[in-house]
């Protein structure tokens, strides 16, 4: 197999280079936005740009990049165009713009919604010149740019500008370029569009000639596209060379072409089209199809392309075909064509009469169409109205070849595609794995197109929903697959042996050589399918490693994915591996296939059953492990040998590596969808059409659902009638009790609920009284029953004061339907979360609600939150593995919640035992859940009725107060409860506590009914099984686990009602899609009422690692964004109560009306200043550290020394100053850096107790979520802005503060990014040096924003810092030995330990010293005996000086050199590799 070539990178600018450009020259004279003074308009500067920078350069990245970036098309091109300056030059450099932006995954519509007046003319001029001729005005690179804009166009048709000019192009009209008998044929099939046709004509006849000549152009559009793509086609030889431009040209179109197929809206329309002018037929038989290299992207395409030709879907009414309703299209296909040839071609009755199952293969319709002629295949042609009538003594000017093709591929049997899903691969092999085109490496540069699916608004059905999303989770798995096999082969090192065998020359902690390799098991296929059920294989390994590697392979547990691996080096030993050249030519890579393991096995070849029991222990090094293999891909290998006399792959494995169970997942999930595709998925009637994009995407709010509720009770979420009437501004609350004394919580609300029709006959009515009664609430307290004379018996209250949006956000979730709440940082998401769960947990008692999350952390989170309110804990359960992070002492997991209610049982069991003393009932009533009801029946109810009898209200005598008390049957048994139990003020005060009394009883026998169960089930699995099918109430699990587990939890019989997700916006749209569908439908219908989705799409989206996958098919894109994106209405919380308001504001400009709650300015913490900081937060600039910026010594792993050095002495400053340093966090935007970062602080401060180190060194990705008091932000880049320039991860990093932010960068690479303007304008507003106040301690008393009344310093750079901060340590250091030789004279039994003390702070001292002398900072005293070229050389230096030295050799990579080989980073990991593992 040939190994592709290496994708070159782009290599960014440097902000010199930037400097020195051409193009920055101009962009300071005419449009720079920091210039006061601009030239005015000239359209010559455009011409120029455009000839001599993109033209010249062939259109090369880094010129449009560095354009793009200096804001050409806001401030200049767009701003400035109208039809008079419009040229090819002018449309051409907006094409590009726009097209970059998209490269660059940043908004590319605003400019043009904000000046929208020329847009119709610029949009013609574009569609006029993708029609010119490649060899006239325009050439062919320049045309594949102009395609590459319109795919982005129609890519975006939920922008209203957009859509306005695409549907010009795309509707009913344009089947004007259909040749007039399919028209005819068509408009039959749908009578309904027969009547719109007739309208169209009539309309078009009212126009004017020029504006009718205007509308022709647009509908015949796509048509002359077509055509024109055809002939360029055509022009590709076979052989010989060709320009790549036509390539590239074609493979654009193709793409084109597939994103109007997978569009509802367009390809309703258009599939006519496509399909009337035969494109399909004309690619399959060019010359590029069959060019080896040139061609196999285009033929990748190609196969989408048929793919979504026939896709299984009715094109007018969107609905999915089934596989009958397919078959029956194409056995109405194949009679036509027999009837057409029954009644006119004789030469044809043997294929007439013959029955369909025997002629519709391939074949057999080229045995019988292959020997007519060229002219009689016209006919049969155009009889089936494919082509234009045949003019009588005229010969057809088609190719035979052509007509053949047409007449086949239209008849032929196609498998379904359920059928191709099923038999596809769920592992991937080598074929795929190294293909560019599918699985890009890390340096894609978005240039060319891929053969990929796109995730965009829109779906066609369910099936093309799922397997979008399957087959590029498949390909996103296969990329980290890739990664793991490189690194894992080539830490092997396998070299050619003397002879002609494997030999390697290393070893890896997750792959082994295969001593043996045995298939033991090929069971026969199923009724009906050509593939095994199962394949099962021995393979034997030999595990003479270290003994922590060795019981993780023998910790390898059923299901955990391996893969075998053939590799037939042809390098002679000793060869060094090479990382950037490519990998399977150097390791000599064959084969790699998947595998599942199913256990290992004992002495006696039996596979050993995971289970409590102890594992054998296995004598010697050799280890079996049995297998399963793919059926699908053995049974395409070995027919692959027996057909073509491959050899079998199965006798060649000589590795087999293993993956970390984390990230090893991939085929569990893929088997998921797979089984999802395969049922009737039943998504609820009222949420189907918002999942794929189309119909009104308000239907599914609660305000628009049939089944609104009236009245709800809000339990707790209002902590007064004050409270509540704040949470509805604008309506009229009526509260049905006019004491106010009594209007106290809980409150139940009655509001306003009309259907549909009702409100619109109302509004042709009259207005005011609908809104005056629709505004009125009608307010009822309610008091909770007492619950028993116990402390604990008291409810759990909520003590949070909701804003009005917050309780909008809970009263939509309380309601059926989709609820979407949009809540940016620090506004209270998880508390509103907790609430709805409580609230729908005592209004719906009877439904259960699931939650998913994106990570354990946030699962946590919520749990401990949910504890703290009114919910009885043994309906709370927790699935998968993250439980054991909860910080509480309870655990909530399936074993745990067993264990609970075991315990629980024994505990009320012994409160039996005490209330039947108490009464003085002999037995054993205690000893199980059953002989405890029939206590409760005969002695306890029967006591509760007598004594009912005698003390209630008969209403002719006043009941007595005091015979409550005296008649009580309990009070021995509440003895121990605080006395007295009763109050004697009223009789109605005391009876209510007696009813309580006996509730508090009642709930016992409740409960160990509940839990009786667990007395017939006698296993732990069982138990759990019971508790999580019947007994708990509110379910947790992450995505990840929902999607490994549907299977287990469908065939247990799982059942929800609600779904509530927390961080949706950082959940996989397939992720998000699986849980809700965890359950069978009950009668053909889902049971699910509510899905509540919480997440800010703002904020950053679910991780991919692939560039390609990312950008390309928009991968990260999530559920929760797709739906703000087509318009599903949100709730948008609006206060936040983190951050200072000053740092909010760094943030707020990107949400709806953002504010801040009073806390955030009445609070002392928010209001008082840094301490020994002039400012809450400030951008410090960076500039190059020994003349080095940022450096990257692997692809994406970039590090900035300057800026580490100078993030590490703040936080020592800081530290010094008296904070403490679990309140500051350090954070980068790279992985490098993070790294970098570490290692500094691990030297300078990590172990020292008077610094410490930060509560965290992470990414800014990572720390989502998170929050602390001060962040310190590095942006490590110096060239151009990298990911940054993705907003959402600015506004992570800008919100993750509360008190204080200070970030370091480049200033004059961010300060011109469009992109980050709003925040960096504020930044840069204040002084870029950062100002630091030394004799100011923590904590200080001053206000924020006031002048210090001590001296401030400004620290022009980072070697100043650093120096100041070791002065300011020695002083520390002095001033506490003075402190220590004053005041702390040692007695003298403690000298020697004293001593010892003062020799470690000398040391101590010692390494600062040569620290801060390292980093070439400050003098020191041992800088003499520390020469650069001979560290720790010198025999005459004291320990301490030979100590330090030896520190400072370590060091050394940290600022004499490079940051590339610093320990931590990419490049020492790459050195790493040719040692063992675990060194590292």
């Amino acid at each position: 197999m040939a190994a592709p070539a290496q994708p070159k990178k782009i290599v960014a600018p440097t902000v010199s280079q930037i400097n020195a450009e051409f193009v920055t020259q101009l962009a300071c004279k005419y449009w720079a936005p920091h210039i006061k003074k601009k030239s005015p308009f000239d359209i010559k500067v455009i011409e120029e740009i455009y000839e001599k920078e993109i033209v010249k350069s062939r259109f090369a990245i880094r010129k449009i990049m560095l354009l793009e970036f200096s804001q050409y098309l806001e401030n200049y091109l767009w701003m400035n165009y109208s039809p008079e300056v419009s040229s090819k030059a002018y449309l051409m450099s907006i094409c590009c713009m726009v097209n970059e932006k998209f490269r660059e995954n940043v908004p590319a519509w605003e400019t043009f919604k904000k000046k929208p007046d020329h847009f119709p003319f610029f949009f013609k001029c574009i569609l006029k010149a993708a029609l010119a001729e490649t060899d006239g005005e325009f050439s062919l690179h320049e045309q594949t740019v102009l395609l590459l804009f319109l795919d982005h166009c129609f890519n975006s048709l939920e922008v209203d500008l957009i859509r306005s000019q695409v549907q010009q192009l795309i509707s009913l009209p344009m089947w004007m370029g259909l040749q007039p008998a399919r028209l005819e044929l068509e408009l039959k099939k749908t009578p309904k569009l027969r009547k719109f046709w007739n309208l169209i004509k009539k309309n078009d006849e009212k126009m004017d000639p020029e504006a009718r000549e205007q509308a022709y152009q647009e509908r015949r559009f796509l048509s002359q596209l077509i055509q024109k793509f055809i002939s360029v086609l055509k022009s590709i030889p076979l052989s010989e060379p060709v320009t790549m431009d036509k390539v590239h040209y074609c493979e654009r179109f193709i793409e084109l072409m597939i994103d109007l197929e997978a569009l509802l809206p367009t390809r309703r329309w258009f599939n006519t089209i496509l399909d009337d002018s035969h494109l399909l037929v004309h690619c399959y038989l060019s010359s590029l199809v069959h060019r080896e290299g040139d061609g196999h992207l285009f033929s990748q395409l190609l196969e989408m392309l048929k793919f979504y030709t026939g896709f299984e879907i009715n094109d007018q009414t969107g609905n999915a075909l089934t596989e009958n309703e397919m078959t029956t299209i194409h056995y109405d296909r194949i009679t036509s064509l027999q009837r057409a040839a029954f009644a006119h071609f004789p030469e044809l009755y043997d294929f007439a009469l013959s029955n369909v199952a025997e002629v519709d293969a391939r074949d057999s319709l080229v045995k019988f169409f292959g020997p007519l002629s060229s002219n009689t295949l016209h006919q049969v042609a155009s009889y089936l109205c494919l082509l234009p009538t045949l003019p009588k003594n005229e010969d057809t000017t088609f190719e035979k070849e052509f007509l053949l093709e047409l007449l086949v591929s239209r008849h032929e049997r196609r498998i379904s595609q359920i059928q191709q899903l099923n038999q596809m691969p769920l592992y991937p092999t080598e074929k795929i794995i190294w293909d560019e085109n599918i699985v890009p490496t890390e340096y894609y540069s978005g240039e060319g197109c891929l053969a990929l699916p796109k995730l965009n608004l829109q779906f066609l059905t369910l099936h093309d929903y799922l397997l979008r999303n399957f087959n590029l989770f498949r390909l996103e798995s296969t990329y980290e697959i890739r990664q793991d096999i490189e690194d894992s082969v080539s830490r092997m090192k396998p070299w050619q042996s003397e002879y002609g065998g494997v030999v390697f020359g290393g070893w890896a902690r997750m792959a082994q050589p295969i001593v043996a390799f045995t298939v033991v098991e090929v069971a026969k296929p199923n009724i009906g399918e050509n593939w095994p059920t199962r394949v099962r294989a021995d393979v034997t390994i030999n595990l003479n490693v270290r003994d922590h590697i060795k019981d993780e392979w023998e910790g390898l547990r059923k299901h955990d994915v391996c893969f075998l691996i053939t590799v037939r080096p042809t390098k002679p030993y000793g060869t060094k591996f090479d990382r950037r050249r490519p990998f399977i030519e150097q390791v000599g890579l064959v084969y790699v296939r998947g595998c599942e393991i199913q256990g290992m096995l004992d002495d006696k070849g039996r596979v050993i059953e995971d289970g409590p029991e102890p594992r054998p222990n296995l004598r010697g090094e050799s280890r079996t492990f049995r297998v399963f293999l793919d059926p699908n891909q053995y049974q395409q290998d070995m027919t692959n040998t027996i057909q073509n006399g491959a050899e079998d792959v199965y006798d060649t494995f000589n590795v087999i590596m293993r993956r970390k169970p984390k990230e090893n997942n991939f085929k569990a999930v893929l088997e998921t969808i797979r089984n999802l595709m395969n049922t009737d998925c039943v998504v609820p009637d009222w949420l189907h059409d918002i999942i794929l994009g189309y119909g009104d995407p308000s239907s599914a709010h609660y305000s628009k659902m049939p089944n609104q509720i009236a009245t709800l009770d809000f339990n707790d979420t209002f902590l007064s009638i004050e409270h509540l009437k704040a949470s509805f501004p604008g309506h009229n609350v009526k509260v049905t009790v006019n004491d106010p004394a009594l209007q106290t919580p809980p409150f139940r609300i009655t509001f306003p609920v009309r259907s549909g029709k009702g409100k619109k006959r109302k509004d042709a009515d009259g207005e005011e009284e609908d809104t005056e009664e629709a505004k009125t609430l009608i307010v009822e307290p309610h008091v909770i029953p007492n619950r028993g004379p116990y402390p604990y018996n008291q409810p759990k209250r909520n003590t949070i004061q909701f804003t009005h949006t917050q309780i909008e956000a809970i009263r939509a979730g309380m309601q059926p339907g989709l609820t979407m709440v949009v809540g940016p940082p620090g506004t209270g998401k998880t508390d509103v979360a907790v609430q709805i769960i409580s609230n729908i947990y005592h209004n719906f008692p009877e439904q259960r609600t699931l939650i998913v999350t994106h990570s354990n952390q946030a699962l946590n989170q919520l749990f401990e939150k949910i504890m703290a309110l009114d919910i009885d804990e043994r309906h709370l359960l927790r699935l998968g593995h993250g439980e054991e992070e909860l910080e509480t002492e309870k655990d909530f997991s399936r074993y745990g919640r067993v264990n609970y209610v075991l315990a629980r049982r024994i505990e009320l069991l012994e409160e039996v035992k005490r209330l039947q003393k108490s009464l003085g009932v002999p037995g054993d009533a205690s000893y199980t859940c059953e002989t405890a009801g029939y206590f409760f029946l005969y002695q306890v109810m029967s006591r509760w009725e007598e004594y009912i009898s005698r003390v209630k209200n008969t209403g002719s005598t006043s009941p007595d107060a005091a015979e409550v008390a005296t008649f009580f049957p309990f009070h021995e048994y509440f003895a121990n409860a605080p006395q007295p139990i009763f109050k004697g003020r009223s009789y109605e005060e005391d009876m209510e506590i007696a009813e309580g009394c006996f509730r508090h009883i009642k709930k016992i026998f409740t409960q160990l009914e509940e839990f009786r169960a667990s007395e017939l089930l006698r296993s732990g699995l069982d138990r759990s099984k019971y508790l999580l099918v019947k007994e708990a109430k509110i379910i947790a699990m992450t995505c990840t686990h929902a999607a490994l587990k549907r299977h287990d939890l469908v065939k247990l019989g799982f059942k929800y009602d609600n779904i509530l997700m927390e961080e949706a916006a950082q959940i996989l749209e397939i992720e998000t899609f699986i849980p809700l569908l965890l359950q069978n439908p009950q009668d053909g219908f889902s049971r699910l009422k509510r899905w509540i989705m919480i997440g800010d799409h703002h904020q950053l989206p679910p991780v991919i690692k692939n560039m390609a996958f990312q950008k390309y098919s928009n991968m990260e894109q999530s559920l929760f964004t797709r739906f703000v994106r087509v318009g599903v209405p949100t709730v948008d919380l609006d206060a936040q109560g983190r951050a200072r308001a000053s740092l909010c504001n760094l943030y707020n400009w990107r949400y709806k009306n953002l504010g801040n709650l009073p806390h955030v300015q009445l609070l002392p913490e928010f209001s008082t200043a840094n301490a020994g900081l002039l400012y809450d937060f400030q951008l410090i600039n960076v500039e190059d550290f020994q003349g080095v910026g940022e450096s990257e010594p692997n692809p994406y792993f970039y590090q900035n020394l300057g800026e580490a050095e100078y993030v590490v002495a703040l936080f020592m400053y800081m530290c010094l100053l008296g904070y403490p340093a679990d309140k500051i966090s350090i954070l980068t935007t790279y992985n490098g850096q993070k790294h970098l970062i570490r290692d500094i602080i691990n030297r300078r401060c990590g172990n020292n107790p008077l610094i410490g180190r930060p509560n965290k060194v992470t990414t800014v990705d990572r720390f989502q979520g998170q929050q602390n008091d001060y962040i310190l932000l590095s942006l490590v880049r110096t060239r151009a802005v990298g990911h940054l320039r993705d907003v959402r991860r600015l506004v992570v990093a800008m919100s993750r503060a509360r008190l204080g932010l200070y970030i370091f960068a480049r200033v004059s690479l961010f300060q011109n990014c469009f992109e980050l303007t709003p925040a960096f304008s504020q930044l840069t507003a204040r002084p870029l040096h950062l100002h630091i106040i030394p004799t100011e301690p923590f904590p200080t008393s001053r206000k924020n924003g006031e002048r210090p009344p001590h001296e401030v310093q400004v620290i022009k750079n980072m070697p100043q810092m650093a120096n100041f901060v070791y002065n300011m340590y020695m002083h520390l250091i002095q001033t506490t030995h003075h402190y220590h030789q004053t005041f702390l004279q040692l007695p003298p039994a403690m000298v020697e330990e004293g001593e010892e003390v003062q020799n470690q702070e000398t040391e101590m001292e010692a390494e600062e010293e040569t620290t801060a002398a390292q980093a070439n900072l400050i003098p020191s005293p041992t800088e003499a005996s520390l020469s650069q070229e001979t560290p720790a050389s010198q025999p005459e230096c004291s320990s301490q000086t030979e100590t330090a030295s030896s520190e400072m050799e370590d060091v050394s990579a940290l600022c004499d050199t490079a940051p590339a080989s610093e320990p931590g980073s990419a490049a020492a990991e790459e050195d790493a590799a040719t040692v063992p593992a675990e060194t590292k």
